[in-house]
């Protein structure tokens, strides 16, 4: 992985003056000594990592209450099937006993066999008890009933299935939640970090006085702004690659997309993330001030960007909105290189919204970012 991106960054490096390059380090040495800052950086997204990776992915097992009313085998055996079932964790009793239990959430369904319950004279109803405030498992529960009540007819009437479904693996690319989380947090992760390096950084150089030794030394404007650009932007790299490593090492996620097309989605992001931090520093002139202006920006886009579930979920009004959101663009370009394995090259939608929030971005932090009254 980290491969790739050399030949980039040596050519890259050229481009820049030396001046850009010491004043780099510089503020990279800065941020190395914030080790809180670095620990916090990287928290968020390792903790959702860290879920997915001991949660072990499978479901737990149903709590199924068992009422037998019934005292013939055909119950009998039918009780020890399903007591059997590894998809129900089974509790026996009586049906109050059961109902105490299943509204203090400690059962998830009851079963009750009925007195006369025979297969044979067609008297197999059985009746399903289930909580009102379990209204939304119903499907789920409904329908592993109903698979496991047809397997369990067959063995107890010993009859064979009339068709049999021959499984043939095609290879086909998993589709789990956590492939489509990551390229969300990775774009949560970026803005986060560009906006501390940016916003954060210049309220915190003003405080500090180095704004002001700056501003009289011959050092201009863009050499400043390239050079947090250049130490910010090495920050994000680092920190996406250590996430990105452990998911795939951990979690066993598959990149589809070329690591060339979701690093570049990743440096565009920083940029456009880097300018409009720089716009909120510029403004913002105490840490009281910046910390209120960085969470109204942050958090809207954080439910609205569709980081945690898609925006086709939100009602049909907030999703042009949603999706014309910085984070929104950033966070579905990744996931379309990750999961679909589109190309940056390719114009779309995805590609015309990062273009427009590049130049909107520079319009924007040219317009705030006025060197004199950011140095004050």
């Amino acid at each position: 992985m980290y491969s790739l991106l050399l030949p980039g960054i040596n050519l890259g490096i050229k481009m820049f003056t030396s001046l850009q390059l010491h004043l780099a380090k510089v503020f990279l040495k800065i941020f190395l000594r914030d080790r809180q800052s670095i620990l916090f950086s990287l928290f968020f997204p390792l903790v959702f990592i860290g879920a997915f990776l001991f949660s072990g992915g499978e479901s737990d097992p149903i709590n199924l209450g068992l009422v037998n009313n019934s005292t013939n085998s055909v119950s009998k055996n039918f009780s020890e099937l399903v007591t059997g079932d590894p998809l129900f964790n089974v509790t026996e009793g009586e049906e109050s006993y059961l109902k105490e239990q299943l509204i203090l959430g400690d059962q998830t369904a009851i079963i009750v066999i009925p007195e006369n319950f025979d297969y044979l004279e067609k008297t197999g109803e059985l009746r399903l008890l289930l909580d009102a405030s379990q209204v939304r498992q119903l499907g789920a529960i409904k329908e592993a009933l109903n698979t496991s009540l047809l397997s369990i007819e067959r063995e107890l009437r010993n009859v064979e299935p009339m068709f049999r479904l021959k499984i043939e693996d095609v290879k086909a690319r998993p589709q789990r939640y956590i492939d489509f989380l990551l390229p969300g947090l990775l774009a949560f992760m970026l803005m986060n970090l560009s906006l501390a390096g940016s916003g954060f950084n210049i309220v915190e150089y003003r405080r500090r006085g180095i704004l002001k030794r700056l501003f009289v030394t011959p050092i201009q404007p863009k050499d400043f702004i390239v050079s947090i650009v250049l130490a910010r932007m090495a920050i994000v790299l680092v920190q996406i690659s250590v996430v990105l490593g452990l998911a795939i090492t951990l979690l066993d996620i598959r990149i589809v997309g070329s690591f060339y097309s979701l690093y570049g989605m990743v440096i565009l992001g920083t940029v456009i993330f880097l300018c409009l931090g720089f716009c909120l520093g510029s403004i913002a002139k105490t840490q009281e001030a910046i910390r209120p202006m960085v969470s109204a920006f942050i958090f809207p886009q954080l439910i609205l960007s569709g980081v945690f579930f898609p925006i086709s979920s939100m009602p049909e009004l907030m999703q042009p909105f949603a999706h014309a959101l910085p984070l929104s663009v950033i966070a579905t370009g990744l996931r379309d290189i990750a999961n679909d394995g589109t190309s940056l090259l390719i114009l779309n939608t995805t590609t015309l919204g990062i273009g427009i929030w590049i130049i909107l971005s520079f319009i924007i932090v040219t317009k705030f970012f006025v060197w004199k009254e950011v140095a004050n």
